[in-house]
């Protein structure tokens, strides 16, 4: 039976959106090995995992002598035939090796980062060999395939297949614990609630956010900003907060632990995280899975026009996409949204349908398993 290597440095117990969709490809690849970076808490993880874990003695992976034997090993040790370096580079570089080890497929996940590496002298040549190298390199949206593929050789973006994240509807749904989350911060069912959830970096738009928050509450009194996450910049914006003379009715929630997200994306009203390009255009969103999870929930979505991200919603009928550095714009679709309640409850139960059509974990693990030449799940 065909085994898979997966090869990654975005694995659990970190957080964020790439380690979400390895994760979710691990669970559904039926016969996995991981072998990935160590980090604090991985073995509390690892217990509780129906599959090996082999743990890098190093917390990032690089594509060195070292690691690459040490993966070569691990292929050859557990008879895995078949690989997915969870994301394209620079671990993608590892692949004519694990081919000439025995690897009969080799596909590569690209995020959204692969962006300023297309854009570089010396990294585009390496995202230039990993098209070359791999069988498969997938793409998360429109977008970011064509920024990629800028890159390739022709052969490369012949390789290039879209295979965007998904979402677990069972879990991010309507009524999964957003009166619990409401209750614990003290708001009532009334209380016009936004949910930020990200990285607190500059990029995400929380700043915008706040920014906008004197013109909502002016259209909305008693709205609130919460923002889920945590980061470098959490200190400046609880700083601006203060400023703008909104730190009262914008509530830092800090970083939540994963199994309890869909509550918060449950306890808002509407969902907003205005993410902007930075560093002239090599710090996009690449998608923002954010999105899809609070459609999921029901939940309209403000999506900032940065990269891939519009094609997280479909403006004007799930959400609005906004232009990220205009508070005038984010404040303007977010009190239509907390004031026209039919409307945006409309857009919500459109969105979990878009969702449930096309976003789902295990239409995503379909996909991987065609890529990989591997059975369908019974």
């Amino acid at each position: 039976m065909p085994r898979t290597l997966i090869v990654t440095n975005d694995f659990p117990p970190r957080r964020g959106g790439i380690e979400s969709f390895v994760r979710a490809l691990a669970d559904r690849l039926g016969d996995v090995v991981v072998y990935t970076a160590s980090m604090p808490g991985d073995g509390d993880v690892d217990a509780t995992l129906p599959y090996p874990v082999v743990r890098d003695r190093s917390g990032t992976l690089l594509p060195t002598p070292r690691v690459r034997d040490a993966v070569v090993r691990t292929l050859r040790e557990h008879g895995c035939d078949r690989v997915l370096i969870g994301s394209s580079v620079p671990l993608g570089l590892l692949a004519p090796a694990l081919r000439a080890a025995g690897a009969r497929r080799v596909l590569a996940v690209t995020h959204g980062h692969e962006v300023w590496w297309s854009r570089l002298p010396g990294t585009r040549q390496a995202l230039r060999r990993v098209g070359d190298g791999v069988d498969v390199l997938t793409d998360i949206s429109d977008w970011t395939r064509a920024q990629i593929g800028k890159a390739l050789s022709d052969a490369g973006r012949a390789r290039q297949t879209r295979m965007a994240p998904g979402v677990d509807t069972d879990r991010f749904r309507p009524g999964c614990g957003g009166v619990d989350v409401r209750a614990s911060l003290g708001f009532d069912d009334a209380t016009p609630v936004v949910v930020c959830a990200a990285r607190l970096v500059r990029r995400k738009g929380q700043d915008m956010l706040i920014d906008a928050w004197p013109r909502v509450q002016r259209a909305v009194p008693g709205a609130r900003l919460v923002i889920v996450g945590d980061g470098p910049y959490r200190s400046r914006l609880e700083q601006r907060a203060g400023r703008r003379g909104v730190a009262d009715v914008v509530t830092f929630a800090g970083s939540v632990p994963w199994e309890q997200m869909p509550g918060w994306m449950d306890a808002a009203d509407v969902f907003a995280m205005p993410s902007r390009s930075r560093l002239l255009g090599l710090e996009p969103e690449g998608l923002g899975i954010v999105f899809l999870e609070a459609a999921a929930c029901e939940k309209p979505v403000v999506v900032g026009r940065s990269g891939g991200a519009p094609e997280a919603t479909d403006d004007g009928v799930t959400g609005h996409v906004v232009d990220p550095r205009d508070p005038d714009e984010i404040a303007r679709r977010i009190v239509e949204l907390l004031t026209d309640r039919a409307a945006a409850a409309r857009m919500g139960a459109l969105g979990r349908e878009r969702v449930l059509a096309s976003w789902q974990w295990d239409q995503v693990g379909a996909t991987a398993r065609r890529l990989l030449d591997l059975p369908p799940a019974a």
